[in-house]
């Protein structure tokens, strides 16, 4: 259909435009998605077996829908993207506050105009874009706001009694008639604003301060919601969720292959950083890895949840960690080193929520902590388990079995009294030259990833240091300008010497 040339309604009639609800829209517009295997989402990654199935069988229904789930699980996104299965336009009347179907007018001046102008009533076409209300409920959001409020000028100026219909100024809620409209955050809403909800979900009735109103709005609702609501600061009432048809849970990403894919897609780093700095598939897994240690640590609070944003903010700020220090440096090309990961400690703290034992550990500890227990579930990924390499008490009668331990020859290097110490803001040259220093390092990683070329191999060489001290098979302090390894009981005596020289001084000034 040319709408171009679609000015009137009887232009509109004689085009053949039959009028349907926008659930109808909707489902029809899905349909042929599905019929021509086309994507219905796009950059829902994680979804395509659990929630997208479960929205489209919603729609398919015509139902109204509630998101529920953590923080950071594309609630809202989904709901943004249901604009896609709308018709790209369609008409209104000319001057309509509220979306006026031309074939079937729901407000008074829709009416009036059609009454006074017939068939040439002026109409014009609204792109689906347009077709999308969005509100964020907070404790102070009223009535008025969504639904409407009598407007005392308007009734002045146009010297009409307060119940006439045309002195309604309308709210969020009627202006997106014919579209969709989501409320995020539904339980915050005050229960008396989700009572006003309930007959505009079911019969259509809007009631402004004692004014009722037959006014069967056209509207595909989507409401969010947080589990953690439901007993932190509000919840549904019970007769609203009733009229909402379909509950859809959400969820996190249940593979690290998904979360690394949503990091990729999510993450604003520029051509510039991509360019000069090697980003390797080790360092985006021990980011993503992040994210899954913190949902699982018992400092976490689970109901709050950890949102994606905690990995997509981690690798923008890894990828600057490694740009400064080239920066810094002079260095043309660079790589994200281990080290740099201490830089996005920041990205942690500010997305985790702590429960009491967190607090009291400290973020900043909490983070770390995260960070090691990360390298510590990758770095069997990459390298023999340490664990399985402990010698086995030998069974009654059982010869004892020797073990062969790659990591001999590194703890030994480091039991001999040695120590490495990464500076975070040196030079890759300098820091390969110290990683080199250590006995039987280099060997290892070449062994295990024989194709690995010079900076590859370091970076290996570095990660098998933090992996052996995660393991507490050497000691690792994180330093304010580096991070220095020693060997374990070395570090272990040094504190005790370092514990008993207080007591003494104590005792001295006492």
């Amino acid at each position: 259909m040319d709408i171009k040339h679609i000015n009137t309604i009887r232009e509109l009639k004689e085009a053949g435009y039959r009028s349907k609800s926008i659930k109808e829209e909707i489902r029809e517009n899905l349909i042929k998605k599905l019929q021509q295997k086309e994507e219905t989402f796009t950059g829902i990654i994680g979804y395509e077996d659990t929630v997208i199935p479960d929205v489209e069988r919603a729609l398919l229904s015509k139902h109204n829908i509630l998101f529920l789930g953590l923080r950071g699980q594309a609630k809202t996104r989904m709901a943004r993207q249901m604009t896609e299965l709308l018709d790209e336009y369609v008409p209104i009347i000319t001057g309509s506050e509220i979306n006026d179907d031309p074939l079937k007018p729901i407000s008074k001046y829709g009416r009036e105009l059609i009454h006074e102008k017939g068939d040439d009533t002026p109409i014009e076409w609204i792109h689906r874009s347009q077709r999308y209300g969005e509100k964020l409920a907070t404790p102070d959001v009223s009535v008025a706001d969504l639904i409407g409020d009598i407007d005392p000028i308007k009734a002045a100026n146009l010297r009409l009694s307060f119940a006439d219909e045309r002195v309604i100024h309308y709210g969020i809620i009627p202006k997106t008639n014919r579209s969709i409209f989501v409320i995020n955050e539904l339980p915050d809403l005050q229960a008396r604003i989700q009572v006003a909800l309930f007959n505009i979900l079911e019969e259509g009735d809007v009631q402004i301060r004692g004014f009722k109103l037959r006014l069967p709005l056209d509207i595909l609702f989507v409401f969010t919601a947080n589990p953690e609501d439901y007993t932190n600061r509000g919840s549904i009432v019970t007769p609203l969720k009733d009229r909402i048809e379909s509950q859809i849970l959400t969820h996190y990403p249940k593979s690290l292959e998904n979360a690394l894919a949503i990091t990729e897609q999510e993450a604003d780093v520029s051509d510039e950083q991509k360019e000069k700095i090697d980003i390797s598939d080790l360092v985006k897994r021990l980011i993503e890895q992040v994210a899954f240690e913190a949902r699982g640590s018992e400092f976490v609070d689970k109901k709050s949840g950890v949102s994606a944003r905690l990995t997509i903010s981690a690798f923008e700020n890894a990828v600057s960690a490694a740009e400064r220090r080239s920066i810094i440096n002079n260095e043309k090309n660079t790589q994200i080193w281990v080290s740099d990961l201490v830089g996005i400690i920041p990205s942690i703290t500010g997305k985790i929520e702590l429960v009491y034992e967190g607090e009291q550990e400290g973020p900043y500890q909490v983070a770390m902590n995260l960070l090691d227990k990360s390298i510590r579930s990758q770095f069997i990924q990459y390298f023999p388990n340490p664990d399985t390499l402990k010698k086995r008490a030998p069974r009654k009668g059982e010869t004892p079995q020797p073990v062969d331990n790659p990591y001999k020859s590194i703890i030994s290097w480091f039991d001999k009294g040695n120590h490495v110490n990464l500076l975070f803001g040196t030079t890759d040259r300098d820091k390969i030259d110290e990683l080199y220093k250590v006995d039987g390092l280099h060997a290892l990683v070449k062994k295990t990833f024989p194709g690995a070329n010079e900076k590859e191999a370091a970076l290996l060489m570095e990660f098998v240091l933090h992996g052996l001290s995660s393991y507490s098979l050497i000691s690792k302090k994180i330093l304010e300008t580096s991070v220095e390894f020693k060997d374990l009981m070395g570090s272990m005596l040094n504190i005790q010497s370092s514990s008993l020289y207080d007591e003494t001084d104590e005792e001295d000034f006492g």
